[in-house]
């Protein structure tokens, strides 16, 4: 199929290559001069102007996949609107909140134009090989699109979650799980750092992701991160986060749901803005190995 993609970021640039190679039709839109050269040298044909971007073929209805940040989605559907046509579909592919997703439904809605929200996880070598996708929309439309969510997913990999927002609740819900495991994975090595035992984070990141119980993804980008140094000395325990944390702790809150764990891997971000412990050197290291999220170094 014929995708046009907006926002050629790191997460995007690696979506338009795994479309490429399941020989999808891919076409590559940004701003930015540096990342449309790095796709134009990987064969895929990039745009800085919409009118030559948007261009139909055969009639077919135009598919404008965004992965752009949460902030710009409102003004980047405004700019591309005047240039779809009825049944034409727009797929938010980024970490939008699920209350801004119903609200685009709503509005593309009254002008026939399909709105589908995917939460998209696995980090930038899923973007490229193979990622988890959680899809919110009308069934038609995912029906439609799911030759495209399975070409550029996992096996069993990707899903329809349900009817418009819901696949941005997800990943918030999936987002706010991350951050309680990342955070539990963080103290527990900070608990071994207190200890008197000299141990070697590379060989026990190996260990436990061979076999145990905690074995998992989480583990073995903090072994990757040791890897390459072993005590993460230049990295300062300072967390950002994206976002939809804060915005699971809300939902809860409305919902009267309980989820303390979540909530205190919260705190813990906005604590390490001043306090640099550890645990929050390890999260911050495993948050840069599978997202390329920045990491804060010591000067």
């Amino acid at each position: 199929m014929r995708i046009h993609l907006i926002g050629l970021g790191k997460m995007g640039a690696n979506l338009a290559l795994n479309l490429r190679d399941k020989k999808h039709e891919v076409l590559g839109f940004d701003l930015n001069d540096t990342a449309r050269d790095v796709l134009r040298k990987e064969g895929i044909e990039t745009f800085d102007e919409l009118e030559k971007f948007l261009v139909r073929k055969n009639n077919d209805r135009l598919i404008v996949w965004l992965l752009i940040p949460n902030n710009l989605v409102d003004q980047v559907i405004d700019q591309v609107i005047p240039h779809l046509k009825e049944r034409d579909i727009i797929v938010d592919a980024g970490n939008s909140n699920y209350k801004k997703s119903l609200e685009r439904y709503e509005k593309l809605k009254e002008i026939d134009i399909d709105f589908v929200d995917v939460g998209t996880s696995g980090g930038t070598e899923g973007a490229r090989y193979g990622a988890c996708l959680m899809v919110g929309g009308t069934k038609d439309t995912y029906d439609y699109l799911e030759p495209i969510f399975k070409d550029v997913s996992q096996e069993n990999g990707y899903g329809y979650m349900g009817s418009p927002g819901s696949g941005h609740f997800i990943k918030m819900v999936h987002n706010g799980i991350e951050y309680g495991m990342m955070q539990a994975i963080g103290e527990g090595f900070e608990l071994i750092e207190k200890s008197p035992f000299e141990v070697d984070y590379d060989v026990l990141s190996k260990v436990w992701n061979h076999g145990s119980i905690i074995e998992s993804a989480l583990v073995g980008y903090i072994g990757n991160a040791f890897k390459k140094e072993a005590k993460l000395d230049s990295i300062l325990g300072r967390i950002d986060d994206s976002g939809e944390g804060k915005w699971m702790v809300q939902e809860a809150l409305d919902f009267g749901v309980a989820i303390p764990v979540i909530a205190q891997s919260l705190f813990t971000r906005y604590k390490s803005r001043d306090e640099h412990k550890f645990s929050e050197k390890v999260v911050a290291a495993m948050r840069n190995e599978f997202g390329g999220h920045s990491v804060y170094k010591k000067k």
